[in-house]
């Protein structure tokens, strides 16, 4: 949806009617005029969205609706570290501190590749 809504709203202005006046077929228009400045969307709803999954696979093995106990999650060595929180609290604080800081990665990582593929930052 909000891809849709960036073609639409990209597609209206002036360059690319300017393109379709010379006579550039719809696709050279697409690829050259519209795609550069929708990836930066693209870029950020997709890291946003990994990080999104990422948080809801923990949340749901923390909560006993995700994956089983052989196989390893984060959210789910959480569930079995609650309780020893007193005896052992790096049982949850490790796991914890691994989630926040991939969750962090993958966004600054979206963060930065939105800043390196800015159409305004090419000049």
């Amino acid at each position: 949806v909000v891809m849709r809504s960036s073609v639409m709203q990209i597609r209206d202005l002036e360059y690319v009617n300017a393109a379709r006046a010379i006579g550039c077929s719809t696709t050279r228009i697409l690829l050259s005029e519209i795609m550069p400045n929708v990836v930066n969307n693209l870029i950020v709803i997709m890291t946003l969205e990994m990080a999104h999954a990422i948080l809801l696979e923990a949340a749901l093995s923390f909560l006993g609706l995700g994956v089983q106990p052989p196989m390893p999650s984060w959210g789910l060595m959480i569930s079995e570290g609650k309780e020893m929180l007193l005896f052992q609290p790096w049982m949850i604080t490790i796991p914890g501190v691994a989630l926040f800081m991939l969750v962090l990665a993958i966004n600054l990582m979206g963060d930065g590749l939105r800043d390196v593929t800015a159409p305004e930052a090419k000049g």
